[in-house]
C-alpha cells in the first residue's frame, strides 16, 4: 500500500488504481498517459514481464474522451540486454496499441539510449502512420538536430526540460539555460515541422507560449503534465485545451517518486504545494 505522501502521485500498486485513476481523469475531461513503473532491466525475463504487464493494460484501458494512450520506457522493454531485445517487444506492444486503437508513447532516458530509441520511433511511426510518440528532451545540446530529423515523420513529439544528469559536454546546464532551449525547440516544433506537439511542462511561461504559437500558426497541441503536480491547473486548462495526465503506477514508485521531486526545484515546489493544497482541503 502506498504511504499518503506518494499516492498523489502515483495511482497504486496494481492496475486497477491506474484504471481507477483514469476513469476520474475522464470525468474532469483530462486525459491519460499510462505507465507500469520499472527501468534498467538487464533480464530479458524482467523485461519480457513488463511487456505482458502492458499486454494487459491494452485489454483493460477504458474509452475515454480525450482517449487514454500508454507510455513504455526503452530499458524497461530490454534495451540494456539489446536493441533487438528492445525493439521486439516494443513492436509486440505497438502490434496489439494499434488493433485498439490506443496511443503509445516511448520515453526517452538518458544520453546512451537516445539513437536507439528514435531508431525504433521512427520505424514504428512509418509502420503504424503515426500511432506512436517520442520525447525528446530541451536541455541535450543534440535536440534541436533531432527534431530537425523528425519534423516530417508521421508520429508525435514530447517536449520536456529533462530529468537526467548528462555530462556537462552535452547537456545545458542551470534552469535558464534549459528554459532557453526549450522555448527556442517549441518555436521550431510549431514553425518548422508537421509532427503532432506534446507540450510536457508545468511551466506557466512555456504553456502561454505554446498557446500563443499555436495561434500564430493555426497549429494544435496537447498538454502534459504530471499526476499529482498542478493538478487545478490542469483542470483550468483542459476547459480549452487537450490535457493529458502522466499516471504512473506500480511496485518500483520509490525510485520513480524520488527522482520527480529531485529532478528540479520547482517538480518539489509544485509537490509541496499539492500537499498542503490537501491537507488545506482546496
Amino acid at each position: 500500500m502506498l504511504p499518503p505522501i506518494a499516492d498523489r502521485f502515483v495511482a497504486g500498486e496494481s492496475a486497477d488504481g491506474a484504471v481507477a485513476h483514469v476513469h476520474a481523469l475522464d470525468d474532469a475531461g483530462i486525459g491519460a498517459i499510462v505507465n507500469h513503473l520499472g527501468e534498467h532491466y538487464d533480464d530479458p525475463a524482467d523485461a519480457r514481464a513488463d511487456t505482458e504487464e502492458y499486454l494487459r493494460l491494452l485489454e483493460r484501458l477504458p474509452a475515454t474522451d480525450p482517449p487514454a494512450t500508454m507510455s513504455v520506457k526503452p530499458s524497461q522493454l530490454g534495451l540494456g540486454v539489446g536493441e533487438d531485445a528492445f525493439r521486439d517487444n516494443l513492436d509486440r506492444i505497438v502490434e496489439v496499441a494499434a488493433a485498439t486503437d490506443t496511443f503509445v508513447w516511448i520515453d526517452m532516458e538518458d544520453h546512451t539510449t537516445t539513437d536507439a530509441t528514435l531508431r525504433a520511433y521512427e520505424a514504428l511511426a512509418d509502420e503504424y502512420d503515426g500511432g506512436v510518440g517520442v520525447c525528446l528532451q530541451a536541455n541535450l545540446r543534440r535536440t534541436p538536430d533531432d527534431v530537425a530529423r523528425l519534423a516530417d515523420t508521421p508520429g508525435r513529439i514530447r517536449l520536456v526540460k529533462g530529468a537526467y544528469d548528462e555530462p556537462a559536454e552535452l547537456a545545458h546546464r542551470g534552469g535558464a539555460a534549459v528554459d532557453e532551449a526549450y522555448r527556442d525547440l517549441l518555436r521550431r516544433l510549431f514553425a518548422e515541422t508537421s509532427v503532432g506537439i506534446a507540450v510536457a511542462t508545468h511551466d506557466d511561461a512555456m504553456i502561454d507560449l505554446a498557446l500563443e504559437l499555436g495561434t500564430r500558426y493555426d497549429r494544435d497541441c496537447e498538454f502534459q503534465m504530471l499526476m499529482g503536480v498542478r493538478e487545478r491547473r490542469q483542470r483550468e486548462l483542459a476547459a480549452t485545451e487537450t490535457v493529458y495526465q502522466y499516471v504512473p503506477y506500480g511496485s518500483a514508485w520509490v525510485s520513480y517518486f524520488y527522482r520527480r521531486v529531485r529532478e528540479r526545484r520547482e517538480n518539489l515546489r509544485f509537490a509541496l504545494r499539492a500537499i498542503v493544497d490537501s491537507v488545506a482541503g482546496r
